[in-house]
């Protein structure tokens, strides 16, 4: 009874923090009496009030902070914890923006679940101006789940930065949780520098992007209270109309250590690759953990190629195994280099690059800089236009570029030639994609008419074959109660 009892005041709690977009019947922080049902097509609902919700405390608050209140009989809510200007959606309000989650405004899917474009008409919220946006349900089948999707209201409704992408607002609804973001033009860096969306990214826009990305990371770490990210990687950096880097995802962030920790204990999630050796041994999360991350993506950017291919000989697969000691050698930059660039880089400012990345991937976290670090020894190459210039680093990046310079010059035949060789390779990758998921399509398609289907989702998705693969879940002894 005292358990109930117990229950029910931390769902008044909840209902009272989310209460704009809580109906009754069983809308609490949780998904409701075990139901799985993901949104879909149905009677119109009678839309509960709507609300905006107003940032009003000083400093942020914490995940911590936020699940302590939920749970208290005495607390303060009448004092928001989800952020600035958070606009409370309702179902049905995005059912209709997304046109009812129709397949021509998917976007992708991630450990969360679907992403659909959608768009407000201006006066649709009050103070929210006609925009496109970009609405992320929830799939009971998915990785993630509630905590994740707090833990992405909390962090991204109160940081505000050029490089995080913006939250628009939320909705919890019985056992539906949804986000809406800012709608982001060009898609993730992962479908530019992989799936080859044209043109191929430049060397200027690759490390304009590296930059962008990392004066993000930066941001959360050297914030009053630190986050750690958690899940860095190309499929959450998305980019804006000039391919400016926001950040996205934040289910997975952490809050930092705080006084005279040196690490959060957590469970070992995040995706394959990409995670800091030390964590997937010990748990101990730190922000140094980011930044081995960042050198993977950052190679990734440099080379063109995946943390992890399986499609490669073994050899290659795992490409911080393959590369990372190529990073300071300027002699071997072109075995480094993505051949789809066509040689068109500073040579020196591709190698101070490349060895950024070097020491981001160094297998001690103590050896690994601060991401403000990596900020400014990245910034000053966007003005290194040719192999000649000075980025700031004195005699030693002159000696550096005229050495690079000539390495360059001589490998430039033979990157020609592998240029052309690993185009026609990702062309025919590119074909042999399309062709599958036209089988995938038409079978998806064919299950959906099933009667045993009848109640699918919005859209009729399914997870494609192997898509969660990528998303790893460490389980270690004592790790039982931790995210």
């Amino acid at each position: 009874m005292a358990r109930s009892s117990k229950k029910a005041q931390q769902r008044s709690a909840w209902r009272f923090l989310f209460g704009g977009c809580l109906s009754g019947g069983g809308g609490g922080g949780g998904a409701s009496g075990g139901r799985t049902n993901k949104v879909r097509p149905g009677p119109p609902r009678t839309p509960p009030p709507t609300t905006t919700t107003t940032y009003q405390h000083q400093q942020r608050l914490s995940v911590t902070d936020v699940m302590s209140t939920a749970g208290s009989e005495q607390a303060d809510l009448s004092v928001s914890l989800v952020g600035s200007n958070l606009q409370v959606f309702t179902v049905g309000e995005l059912k209709a923006a997304t046109q009812g989650f129709v397949d021509a405004n998917f976007l992708g899917e991630g450990g969360f679940g679907p992403v659909y474009r959608g768009a407000v008409a201006a006066g649709a919220k009050p103070g929210l101006a006609a925009q496109q946006i970009a609405v992320k349900l929830w799939d009971p089948e998915g990785a993630q789940g509630h905590k994740e999707w707090l833990s992405e209201v909390i962090f991204l409704g109160q940081l505000r930065h050029g490089n995080l992408v913006k939250l628009v607002g939320y909705c919890s609804e019985e056992e539906h949780r949804l986000l809406v973001y800012e709608y982001m033009q060009k898609g993730s860096l992962e479908n530019h520098l992989f799936k080859k969306f044209p043109p191929v990214l430049s060397w200027s826009t690759r490390l304009n992007i590296a930059v962008g990305a990392a004066k993000g990371l930066a941001f959360l770490h050297d914030a009053e209270k630190p986050v750690i990210y958690r899940d860095f990687k190309t499929s959450n950096i998305l980019l804006d109309p000039e391919y400016e880097a926001k950040l996205s995802d934040f289910g997975l962030a952490k809050d930092g250590p705080e006084g005279d920790d040196t690490h959060v204990s957590t469970r070992v999630m995040g995706t394959h690759g990409y995670a800091a050796p030390e964590y997937i041994l010990t748990g101990h999360l730190t922000a140094k953990s980011d930044v081995y991350s960042f050198g993977v993506v950052l190679l990734e950017i440099l080379s063109g190629r995946r943390a992890v291919d399986k499609s490669r000989p073994s050899r290659e697969q795992h490409l911080v195994e393959h590369m990372r000691g190529w990073l300071k050698d300027p002699a071997k930059l072109h075995r480094v280099m993505d051949p789809a660039l066509g040689g068109d880089y500073p040579a020196a400012a591709a190698h101070r690059a490349a060895l950024v990345a070097y020491r981001c991937l160094s297998g001690s976290p103590k050896n690994r800089p601060d991401m403000s670090a990596v900020v400014e020894d990245l910034e000053p190459l966007l003005r290194v236009t040719g192999d000649g210039e000075d980025a700031g680093g004195g005699g030693a990046a002159v000696a550096v570029a005229v050495h690079a310079a000539a390495v360059h010059a001589a490998a430039a035949k033979e990157e020609g030639a592998r240029g052309n060789k690993e185009r026609e390779r990702r062309r025919a990758d590119g074909d042999r994609r399309i062709r599958e998921k036209g089988r995938h399509d038409r079978a998806a398609a064919a299950a959906a008419r099933s009667p045993t289907n009848a109640k699918r989702s919005a859209g009729g998705r399914s997870r494609a074959p192997g898509q969660s693969e990528e998303f790893w879940e460490w389980h270690m002894p004592g790790q039982q109660g931790k995210a």
